[in-house]
C-alpha cells in the first residue's frame, strides 16, 4: 500500500547494458508500489562515460557493442515518450540479464516486439545521428553527481547520487524502507558519500 507520504521525484539514469542499473531500476518499479513517487527514466551511456580511459580489451569490446541499445532506448524515450521507455527498458533488460542475452540487436529486437514498437527502430542504433541528443541526456544525468562515477544514477527531488548499487532486488516494504533512506539523506544538503566494498555480484531473480 502506498504511504500517505509526500510525493517525490525520481529519475533514473540507465544503460541497458549496466547490471546494476537494472537491479536498481527493478528496486524503483518495487517503491513505486509502496511510496508516492513519480518515476521517470532517462539514457546515459558507459560508451560516452569510459571515452579516453585506458579499458580492458574486453570491456573495450562492451562498449563498442553498448552504443546501439542506448541509441534505440533514446529513440523511444523521443519519439514514444517515457512511460514507452520505461517499458521498452523492462523488456530490454529482461533479455539482458535474467535471460542473459548477449547479442545485443537480437536483445533489442525481442524487446521491441515485446512492447508494440516497430521493428524499423533497431536501425537507429547502427547509426550515430543522434548522438548529440544522447551525449546531452548523458550529461543532464551525470553532471549533477560527477563524472567520476558511473551508473545507477538517481535524483530524488533533484538531488543527485551515484546509486544505490545493490546487488539483489528488495520487494515490497523492503524496498520502501530501503527508499525512505536514500530520501532521507537526500534531504540532507551537507550528505555526500556512504560506501563499502561490494563482496558479491548481481543477482536476478
Amino acid at each position: 500500500m502506498v504511504s500517505n507520504m509526500e510525493t517525490t521525484k525520481v529519475d533514473m539514469w540507465f544503460d541497458p547494458a549496466c547490471p546494476w542499473a537494472w537491479l536498481t531500476s527493478r528496486w524503483l518499479h518495487e517503491v513505486a508500489a509502496v511510496r508516492p513517487i513519480d518515476l521517470e527514466f532517462h539514457v546515459m551511456s558507459l560508451a560516452v562515460l569510459n571515452e579516453g580511459r585506458d579499458l580492458s580489451p574486453d570491456y573495450q569490446a562492451l562498449m563498442d557493442r553498448a552504443w546501439a541499445p542506448v541509441r534505440v532506448a533514446l529513440a523511444v524515450g523521443e519519439e514514444y515518450g517515457p512511460e514507452k521507455l520505461s517499458d521498452f527498458y523492462t523488456a530490454l533488460g529482461t533479455e539482458i540479464h535474467p535471460r542473459g542475452n548477449r547479442d545485443f540487436a537480437q536483445a533489442v529486437a525481442a524487446a521491441l516486439a515485446a512492447v508494440n514498437l516497430p521493428a524499423e527502430l533497431l536501425e537507429r542504433g547502427n547509426t550515430g545521428d543522434a548522438d548529440d541528443r544522447l551525449r546531452a541526456s548523458h550529461e543532464r544525468g551525470m553532471q549533477p553527481v560527477g563524472l567520476d562515477v558511473g551508473t545507477p544514477t538517481v535524483h530524488v527531488n533533484g538531488v543527485a547520487f551515484f546509486g544505490p548499487v545493490i546487488s539483489k532486488v528488495p520487494r515490497g516494504e523492503e524496498a520502501g524502507k530501503l527508499f525512505d533512506g536514500v530520501r532521507t539523506v537526500a534531504e540532507y544538503p551537507y550528505f555526500f558519500e556512504l560506501k563499502r566494498t561490494r563482496t558479491e555480484g548481481p543477482t536476478f531473480d
